[in-house]
């Protein structure tokens, strides 16, 4: 079974910068790419960024291009979030994701997607 835990998240002020993590055990599953969703309060879950397996490719929500760098290890067992010039609209639960098998390039960034999911660590941006 394979398992995702992130950490990282906690209450900054605007402008600050945050680091997430998502440590991946269980079964590898070589050439799948991983995504990080957000969610907010009375709001649907929304894609945030995607990295393909090699770590070469990334896809960002329009809302956090420029300010979000998604990233891999070389060992491919955790995948980071790095967020910078963090706004009070990046107030959410982020969650990290990953694919029990491959979709296609235009449906990677939807929630319904993916497979397994973390349990999510909550980030709060005061302004």
């Amino acid at each position: 079974q394979v398992q995702l835990v992130e950490s990282g998240g906690g209450l900054v002020q605007a402008g600050a910068s945050l680091r997430l993590s998502c440590t991946i055990s269980g079964p590898t599953f070589s050439g799948f790419y991983m995504a990080w969703f957000r969610q907010a309060p009375g709001q649907e879950r929304e894609f945030v960024a995607r990295i393909t397996w090699s770590g070469f490719n990334a896809l960002y929500a329009d809302s956090v291009k420029g300010r979000f760098t998604i990233s891999r290890d070389n060992a491919k067992t955790t995948m980071y979030l790095q967020m910078n010039s963090l706004k009070s609209e990046d107030t959410a639960v982020y969650f990290c994701a990953a694919p029990a098998r491959r979709r296609i390039s235009s449906l990677q960034h939807l929630a319904t997607s993916y497979d397994y999911w973390g349990q999510g660590t909550q980030v709060i941006v005061s302004s």
